[in-house]
């Protein structure tokens, strides 16, 4: 591959985020909590700004509902922008990154929950503070028509949709998100990064896709606004648990395949040179030049 391309193959990504893996195995753990703390921030100020958009379209809505979901799906991208490019701990994207570590056996299959654990509690606590803190008491969406839609789109989110469709939807929804991430790690340099994130993040919030992080935003604030029917209990056990769950699946959709198909012979004795500090490598690699050879092992930021 020349040493110019803009894009790595598919194969030198899926090592990437095996080489992620590792790193963010090894990790502090308040660390991993912070980052996780500063990307539910991130994602909440994408989502305040969909909100925006949607709660100020009523007129569009009504008429053009179609339009005002691309409207309010386009601006919410900006938040996952941020949180890639500031490599923040998203859990969503972790799900598809700690399967495929797990998966060539290069950290221990403890690290997944523990990452999962931490990064989920991480992520609602950055999103609740910035729903609370950031949205409800700064009053922001205080004017009308505001309210009215933070509560309505917390109830078409959480109480409308049966169990089993938020479950469907979160699948849709996180199979979006790992493409995204995937094309965002291919890319080499910012602008690419950002387009690579931006189409199939748009794609999924102007579908309705059910992200289990972003809904830490929306349907708690919900609740702060006094939705309907809404409490903590009803949300955990309708929205978040689903959610959660249809993201795993979605990930493993785009994790399982490229596993399969580009670290087939992913070399996992190496686990302890990359304790060490040095990356495993591809099989193949090693019978190949070293021009190769150093194309696929990517540097890890």
């Amino acid at each position: 591959m020349s040493t110019d391309a803009s894009t790595l193959k598919p194969a030198e990504v899926a090592v990437y985020f095996v080489k992620s893996g590792i790193a963010k195995h090894n990790d502090r753990l308040e660390s991993i909590f912070f980052k996780a703390f500063l990307a539910g921030v991130m994602l909440s100020f994408g989502g305040l700004l969909s909100e925006v958009a949607g709660g100020g379209s009523a007129g569009l809505t009504a008429n053009n509902p179609g339009l005002a979901k691309l409207i309010s799906g386009f601006v919410f991208p900006a938040g996952l922008v941020m949180i890639v490019l500031q490599g923040h701990e998203l859990l969503t994207s972790n799900m598809m990154i700690f399967p495929m570590a797990v998966a060539k056996r290069v950290i221990p299959w403890w690290s997944l929950p523990l990452n999962w654990i931490i990064v989920t509690f991480g992520n609602l606590v950055g999103s609740l503070f910035f729903a609370a803190i950031l949205v409800k008491y700064s009053g922001v969406l205080s004017a009308d028509p505001f309210p009215a839609y933070v509560t309505a789109f917390a109830i078409k989110k959480a109480v409308e949709p049966e169990w089993h469709q938020i479950f469907l939807r979160g699948i849709g929804c996180n199979w979006l998100v790992c493409v995204a991430v995937w094309g965002a790690a291919g890319a080499k340099e910012t602008s690419s990064k950002v387009i690579a994130i931006w189409i199939p993040i748009w794609l999924f919030v102007a579908c309705s896709f059910d992200h289990v992080v972003a809904n830490m935003f929306s349907i708690p604030l919900g609740i702060m606004f006094h939705a309907e029917g809404l409490t903590t209990a009803y949300y955990i056990r309708k929205s978040l648990i689903p959610a959660f769950l249809g993201n795993i699946i979605g990930a493993l959709f785009v994790a399982l395949p490229t596993t399969y198909f580009y670290l087939w012979d992913y070399d996992a004795s190496g686990f302890r040179d990359a304790e060490a500090g040095q990356a495993p490598i591809l099989n193949r690699d090693r019978s190949s030049s070293d021009e190769h050879s150093d194309n696929m092992n990517v540097k890890q930021d």
